[in-house]
């Protein structure tokens, strides 16, 4: 099943986490690099799922593509995260990076990320 297409409000936001944080896994490994792609957290059909993104390079999101030798999500979840963290957690980050930069974030994806305290 496919999902729903991204909001507007969401494709901004992937934009600006693209085009403002960069790969997160690169960031991480002191490396800028901004030819990236939003990689979905949990899927791309569940509730939140168009907020629940990372901006992940080629090599970063997908074994054998991008540069050689870098641990991908796909298939090696655990290994990413042993060495980058909670892919949320890294969404956090980004999100914290994108407001250092003056962004306004979205109240969708803050509460998608944790970041919004229950009413």
């Amino acid at each position: 099943m496919k999902g729903k297409s991204p909001s507007g409000a969401q494709k901004r936001f992937h934009d600006a986490l693209c085009r403002d944080v960069g790969c997160v896994a690169c960031r991480l490994d002191g490396v800028g690099n901004f030819n990236v792609l939003v990689h979905h957290i949990d899927g791309r059909t569940k509730p939140d799922a168009h907020w629940l993104v990372l901006p992940l390079c080629a090599g970063h999101h997908q074994d054998g593509t991008g540069a050689p030798g870098l641990v991908a999500v796909h298939p090696y979840k655990a290994r990413f995260e042993a060495r980058y963290g909670k892919q949320k957690d890294l969404l956090v980050w980004a999100i914290e990076i994108l407001q250092d930069q003056g962004h306004v974030i979205p109240d969708a994806a803050l509460a998608a990320a944790g970041m919004l305290e229950a009413a």
